[in-house]
């Protein structure tokens, strides 16, 4: 049975070549892996999830209070079955919120990125939520370090490109479900949009990655480890050799649909003025470029806002 590879960032210093051809060979297999060794604290993590699900239990009136009209989801709450998978017909079986980049309100990048929305009744959402934001930015970074290694470019390409990113922590509340048959899904069949997500502490089983051969294969986590998958826009840099794989979330067959699940993936961001253009380095007789015009991350990502459902 194949298996998604977890494999230690620590690796990246003490043991460089060896982990950089394992992680590469890990995305341009599934387009996922397992990260651990990366120091984000686990009572950090706990610490977010519970301010998260202290939001998620406030009556639904309260949480309405910071939905943001005309704002496509892209600060504060996001209700319930908003949001649905390209080309599904059902809207998936969650509600969320959206943390941003804090940015100067002068900068270049201030139209498009929006100030944070902050729920007062729950004091330390701020501090706890952008606490792991931050944490897992920092990780990311030093995983496109290694990626940037694999494909031959200079270890710090990725850095100037993201350090103002449009990059957002979703903290997401899949109700329990309440009556059998129901069509829709937790999150329905899709692909990421960004640069890479790092999906931190799924507090139950439902992902599953689809596989070259076309199968659905669970993944699950050990110890610390975070999942991080490949999405659209470094897909379409990396001219496909890194894949951005379909996957969803699935909804439990026995007690657990029962069950409440939360999850927080962070979804990594370039900078709004990226050029999305592929990469020379990229392009191969057996792998042609597939994208002759480019486009700007803020552009796709409207692109892609679109399609979802969510402007």
């Amino acid at each position: 049975m194949k298996k998604v590879p977890t494999l230690d960032i620590r690796r990246y210093d003490t043991d460089r070549e060896a982990f950089v051809a394992e992680l590469g060979a890990a995305y341009r297999e599934f387009g996922f892996c397992c990260i651990s060794g990366h120091g984000i604290p686990a009572d950090a993590i706990d610490g977010a999830y519970d301010a998260f699900k202290r939001f998620f239990a406030l009556p639904d009136e309260v949480k309405r209070k910071y939905h943001v009209p005309g704002g496509g989801g892209a600060r504060g709450y996001t209700p319930f079955k908003v949001e649905t998978a390209k080309d599904s017909k059902f809207a998936d079986l969650k509600e969320f919120w959206h943390i941003g980049r804090e940015i100067p309100r002068d900068s270049t990048f201030a139209e498009v990125m929006p100030p944070n929305v902050w729920p007062t009744e729950v004091p330390d959402f701020k501090e706890k939520g952008y606490g792991v934001y931050e944490a897992l930015d920092q990780l990311g970074a030093r995983v496109l370090r290694a990626l940037a290694l694999h494909i031959d470019l200079p270890e710090h390409f990725f850095d100037d490109k993201i350090d103002s990113g449009n990059s957002i922590l979703r903290p997401i509340h899949y109700p329990p479900i309440e009556q059998a048959d129901v069509p829709n899904v937790r999150a329905g069949a899709h692909e990421d949009i960004n640069f890479i997500t790092l999906l931190v502490g799924a507090s139950a089983a439902g992902l599953e990655v689809l596989t070259r051969e076309g199968e659905w294969l669970p993944i699950t986590t050990e110890g610390d480890a975070i999942v991080v998958n490949i999405g659209d826009m470094l897909q379409r840099l990396t001219n496909h050799v890194y894949p951005s794989t379909t996957h969803r979330v699935t909804n439990p067959q026995d007690a657990n649909a029962r069950k409440p699940r939360y999850s927080v993936p962070f979804f990594l961001h370039p900078n709004p003025d990226v050029v999305l253009d592929v990469l020379p380095s990229c392009v191969t007789p057996d792998n042609p470029k597939r994208y002759p015009e480019p486009i700007t991350a803020h552009e796709y990502l409207q692109e892609r806002l679109r399609e979802i459902k969510l402007i």
